[in-house]
Formats: structure tokens, sequence, C-alpha cells
């Protein structure tokens, strides 16, 4: 029989805690040709490590990318991973989607889903379903790197449609709070810090982004009813290109 401590870490691991904020990782196009990287994450809750993401940036052929995202949180007998891969085009300092996959495993019910944006149609295709218009959507990861490219723009305020990991269309309002110094594993850096603003939730995310390294997330805490959920830090990156 499943006692009440355990039923409390199996709501830790499956709650949205790591996926809102693991999958908030991501980096910035400059000019005509987007950065690529390798970065690596620190989970913790309250101060307790928890587990790690992976998360880099290559580019394929031309002006073909991929963003690839593993992590893994372990919490004495459960565990979670979840990968996600998006596979994009950079043409004209735009980020146009192609194709998204994401799937997780561990302890509980495994899942998986497949999204595929078809410019010659217009439409997106997820997993089975019946298509959807095509109209400025981003997959789960990309809206973020659109996200940065604007924060080196000089801008305050984005919205985004988005088709998120659970495969459904969510709109994003995101509003730059100001800047912090922040002390992390991988050393001081300056933070621009951004709220992601959700209507009827109580969840609140804040995510810094650092100009010293192409507006790189560096950091991502978030909040359920004043109580925190996770806090995500940057512990190393190297840029590829």
């Amino acid at each position: 029989m499943e006692t009440k401590y355990q039923s409390q870490v199996m709501q830790l691991i499956n709650k949205p805690l790591f996926l809102g904020l693991f999958f908030m990782l991501g980096s910035v196009a400059q000019a005509s040709a987007l950065p690529t990287f390798d970065a690596e994450y620190t989970a913790y809750r309250y101060g307790k490590k928890l587990g790690y993401a992976l998360l880099s940036v290559e580019n394929v052929d031309k002006d073909t990318y991929r963003m690839e995202y593993h992590s893994k949180v372990s919490l004495f007998f459960l565990s979670d991973k979840r990968t996600e891969i998006s596979d994009f085009a950079y043409v004209d300092d735009k980020i146009v989607p192609q194709n998204y996959r994401f799937s997780r495993t561990g302890t509980g019910s495994n899942k998986s889903i497949k999204v595929v944006f078809d410019a010659s149609k217009d439409k997106i295709f997820i997993d089975k379903e019946p298509a959807i218009d095509w109209q400025d959507q981003f997959d789960n990861q990309l809206y973020r790197l659109d996200l940065q490219q604007k924060l080196a723009q000089g801008q305050k305020e984005f919205n985004y449609h988005v088709i998120n990991y659970r495969g459904q269309e969510r709109d994003y309002h995101l509003k730059v709070m100001g800047t912090e110094q922040l002390t992390l594993p991988y050393g001081m850096l300056e933070g621009i810090k951004v709220e992601i603003v959700r209507q009827n939730s109580t969840r609140e995310t804040f995510a810094w982004f650092s100009p010293q390294l192409n507006y790189q997330l560096v950091r991502l805490q978030q909040f359920k009813d004043d109580k925190e959920q996770g806090d995500i830090q940057l512990k190393t990156f190297t840029a590829t290109q």
C-alpha cells in the first residue's frame, strides 16, 4: 500500500516541476548564423540537488539545426528521464520548426509524442490526430530561442502560441522584470529576469538570461502556492561555434 510519504514523493516527480523548468532551456540567434553550444544544469529544491539537464544546439547541415535536451531526476527509489528533440531551419534570422519529439520514461507511465510542422501545407500534425492550421506556432523548445533573440534586441514583452510537450496549444506571455547579479555553479553572471505569466494559475515562474553568454538561460525558478517547486541553475556552458 502506498504511504502518504511515497505519494508526496511521487507528486514531486510527476508534477510540471521539472517539465516546466528543464524545458525552459535554449540559446539565441545572432546575425545570419545561430550560435551552437553544449550546456549542463543542476536542479535543486530548497537547496537540495535532485537531478540535471543537458542541452545542446548543433548545426546539422547548412541552415538546418537540432536542439536536443536530456534530463534525469532521482528521488530515493523514484526516477524520471525526459528527452526533447527539435529539428528546425534558421533562415533570414528566423527560426522555423520542422519536427519535434518528446519522450518520458521512469517511475509511473511512459509518454511520447511527435509533432510535424509541414510548411508545404501550412499544417501541424500531432501524432495521429487531425491536422491543425500552422499559424506561427512554435514547438515546446523553439519559442525560447526566439525569446532570447528578442532579448538581445532589447525587447521587453513577448507573446507566443506554442504546441507544448502534451501536444496542446497554449498561449504564453513573458515580460522583463529587470537585471540581477547571480551566483551559480557556473560562477557569477548578470541575468535579465523574465516572468512567465500564466492566466488562472497559482504557479509563478522566473527565468534569468545572461548577456555574457549569448543570452543563454542561466537560471529558472518555479513556485506554486508560494512554495518552491524547483530551481534550475547553469553548471557548465561551452560555445561550439
